[in-house]
């Protein structure tokens, strides 16, 4: 059945209680509140949500994970939401861990940080980038946080002194979130569409409680109301040298005998994939040959949605959930042109190249840096500048090899030195910020790379030999402490500053030019600070803290004056986030840090022809151009 929406009835907004109890609703089978003994079905309904209304686009993967769910959902969600739709997206993650914060980054590659302070998985940020929208903790779960409300529930007394069992009752808190969710919306309207990614692939057991909570909305929700598509892999053995379907079609046979028919194929390649084995496919899974999509590798996966929508992807999931009628044409050409001039200019030729230097202590896993790769993505098509990252491990840097790892072949333009936490590596971050100050090499150092700046500046030039961290073991110059209001705290997981915090730019500085504002939000994950004792020293050596604290004396951006006291350069670029800059970079709105550091590098690379380049000028507030804040 299709319901039309009219613009006052898309206005209307009922937000869901947070409180756990208030939001059981009524059964859909049945009168009482919770689960009782008189009926098997548990399967509560929030406030606000409309039965019929809400609508859902369900991708589960098969043959093997990491194969890019978050990519095709997300390209999916954005084909939608510029159509004038509202979507919610969610990821279903199937460990035990409550959220992502204790995860090492070998492990799951990078934890991404909501503005409300979520600890979640990265396929979150593609989100964010794709959607440029701000997600919540409503668009994360895991295993462990469904295990957890179900057991709380279970001690309040709420399914009324019923047995609880896997089913019906955490397939039903896993539907209870979902239409939550859903009656929530972008948090100004409900959601027309809700994206739901299940992490890992069918036939794992961590999961498989996620897919049997889908089969059951489908069916209570009706025909129109559910899109599944299986995301799988074609196979392309070097010793063959064919694709080969046999795989793809065994793993999309493990979602059918989970009781789901998928309306929609999306089949990973490295190459496009052939009619023929697109045939084979569709043929032994029952999906039509107009709904099985080649997935295969891209130049960036910007150009993703584009291309699908060329292909008729979008059309099918209208037609699939019955939502023709709800599509805005004069906001979906407004968006289109909108990225398609940013994908033009993320395809076109470079007009220049510069090297960049990440120095971490995860370097060897490119997965634990994901935005930072794709804040500087956005910073290269804006600039028209080619960004070729050297991936450097801090671990095997020291203050006598420093120099040699930084100008080896050729050297590097610029520098970022990224966040993290423990000892390991430590030494050669500080060594690299070092060597960046007195080599006027362009600096950004984000979170840790802000506190190994102020680590350095203080052994180096405000002479507090043993300037340390209380991070990292006893030392005579506690610089970086833990923050006074965390110390009383026990656990992990609880001692964290985390999201999105105010900043109060100084007028005049560097972060003031960048930003062009005095006032900005910026998202933290961080337990330790610059020591407030510290704080005047440090500013008498010649440090400037350009970003602070609204109220507290905690110091958040830190910079080197571009320009000496004698009126001559000092430093070119050298700034530092206490925040996450790259967690807010948005393709059509690279984040201002990034695009300094990118503009200060090709200025000091290419002289002053790079001014001729007004994309570039416009990041540049050098000495020679006279150029002052907005």
């Amino acid at each position: 059945m299709n319901v039309g929406v009219s613009a006052s009835s898309r206005s209307t907004h009922t937000t869901p209680s947070d409180d756990p109890a208030d939001t059981a609703g009524s059964d859909l089978l049945s009168s009482t509140a919770e689960a009782s003994t008189y009926t098997e079905f548990y399967s509560p309904i929030p406030q606000g949500y409309r039965k019929g209304y809400h609508k859902y686009v369900i991708v589960l993967g098969t043959v093997m994970s990491g194969l890019g769910k978050g990519i095709f959902a997300s390209s999916v969600a954005k084909m939608l939401k510029d159509k004038g739709l509202v979507v919610a997206p969610i990821k279903m993650e199937g460990y035990l861990n409550i959220d992502s914060g204790t995860l090492n980054p070998y492990r799951h590659g990078e934890v991404f940080v909501l503005d409300d302070g979520t600890e979640c998985d990265m396929d979150l940020g593609t989100y964010e980038r794709m959607l440029d929208q701000n997600l919540t903790v409503r668009n994360f779960t895991t295993s462990g946080r469904i295990f957890s409300e179900v057991l709380e529930r279970e001690r309040k007394g709420r399914y009324l002194g019923r047995d609880v069992q896997w089913i019906p009752h955490v397939t039903g808190e896993v539907k209870r979130k979902l239409r939550e969710l859903a009656a929530y919306g972008d948090g100004e309207n409900p959601a027309d569409v809700v994206i739901v990614e299940v992490g890992g692939t069918v036939g794992d057991y961590e999961n498989s409680f996620y897919i049997e909570a889908l089969r059951e909305l489908a069916f209570e929700e009706g025909p129109s109301s559910c899109c599944f598509v299986a995301l799988t892999y074609v196979i392309e053995p070097k010793t063959l040298g064919e694709q080969k379907s046999k795989a793809a079609q065994l793993g999309i046979k493990r979602l059918m005998e989970a009781g789901i028919q998928p309306h929609l194929l999306a089949c990973r390649a490295s190459r496009p994939v052939n009619e023929t084995v697109m045939q084979k496919i569709a043929m032994f899974s029952n999906v039509p040959l107009r709904r099985v999509f080649s997935m295969h590798d891209r130049e960036s996966i910007y150009t993703i949605p584009e291309e699908m929508r060329q292909e008729g992807l979008d059309r099918e999931v209208l037609s699939l959930l019955n939502l023709h009628d709800r599509v805005d044409v004069a906001h979906e050409d407004r968006c289109r042109e909108k990225w398609t001039g940013f994908v033009r200019q993320l395809t076109a030729p470079r007009k220049r190249t510069i090297t960049l230097g990440l120095t971490g202590k995860y370097a060897a896993l490119r997965d634990a840096y994901a935005s930072i790769d794709k804040a500087l993505e956005h910073c290269s098509a804006h600039l028209s500048t080619k960004i070729d990252i050297r991936w450097i491990d801090t671990t095997d840097v020291t203050e006598s090899n420093v120099a040699a790892r930084l100008k080896a072949d050729g050297g590097v333009d610029a520098v970022i030195v990224p966040g993290g936490f423990g000892k390991r590596g430590i030494e050669g971050k500080i060594a690299c910020a070092r060597f960046c100050r007195e080599n006027g090499v362009p600096y950004l150092g984000i979170c840790l790379g802000f506190q190994v700046a102020v680590i350095e500046f203080a052994r180096n030039v405000c002479g507090l030999a043993g300037a340390s961290s209380t991070e990292f073991g006893p030392t005579p110059f506690p610089v970086i402490s833990e923050l006074p209001e965390q110390k009383q705290i026990e656990g992990l997981g609880g001692t964290m500053r985390l999201g999105a915090q105010d900043v109060v730019i100084q007028p005049g500085t560097l972060a003031h030019f960048l930003f062009r504002e005095g006032h900005v939000r910026e998202r933290f994950r961080h337990r330790y600070e610059v020591d407030p004792a510290f704080i005047a020293k440090l500013e008498a050596g010649g440090l400037v803290f350009s970003g602070k604290h609204p109220t507290q004396p905690i110091m958040q951006v830190l910079e080197l004056p571009q320009v000496a006291a004698d009126g001559k350069p000092s430093h070119p670029y050298f700034i530092g986030g206490q925040f996450h800059p790259e967690l807010t970079s948005r393709p059509l709105r690279p984040q201002p840090m990034f695009m300094g550091l990118i503009a200060a590098a090709v200025l000091n690379k290419f002289g002053e022809a790079a001014m001729q380049d007004p994309a570039v000028a416009k990041w540049l507030r050098s000495p020679s151009t006279q150029r002052q804040p907005a």
